[in-house]
């Protein structure tokens, strides 16, 4: 059976993203990278697979601009959990009668969306390159 390996990426959606990434960056020690100004702040944990510790892996921790002003009582944020094999993946949740979003592809990775039971957004994600993670 296909399983979840891990967490690709933690995305948090805010009004003011600089200020957010400040913050974290104040409080937490994070150093992010300005992807977009405005709109995205980023950065990665780094690690080994636990399955094969030869194999580097990370895990993306995004502050992104929200689409829409949000207001103070309800955030928007989105999980991205990591695969082995995305088609094989999606094929078996297809199989139980989960319907598949969206699907991209870039030159990193395929990605794949689909909700929950609750309506929440859910990333699936298949790595097509090793993370080039740098020592804090």
């Amino acid at each position: 059976m296909e399983k979840v390996k891990g967490i690709g990426g933690v995305f948090i959606y805010a009004n003011d993203v600089k200020a957010l990434a400040d913050w974290y960056a104040l409080h937490f020690g994070l150093t992010f990278q300005c992807y977009t100004p405005e709109k995205c702040y980023g950065l990665e944990f780094c690690y080994y697979d636990a399955d094969n510790l030869s194999k580097k892996t990370h895990t993306v921790f995004s502050i992104m601009a929200a689409k829409t002003s949000l207001p103070a009582e309800r955030r928007e944020f989105m999980i991205n959990y990591r695969v082995d094999d995305l088609e094989k993946f999606l094929a078996q949740l297809q199989s139980r009668g989960i319907a598949i979003e969206k699907r991209e592809e870039y030159d990193y990775g395929l990605f794949a969306w689909i909700a929950d039971p609750e309506g929440n957004r859910i990333e699936l994600y298949q790595p097509l390159i090793e993370p080039t993670c740098q020592s804090s």
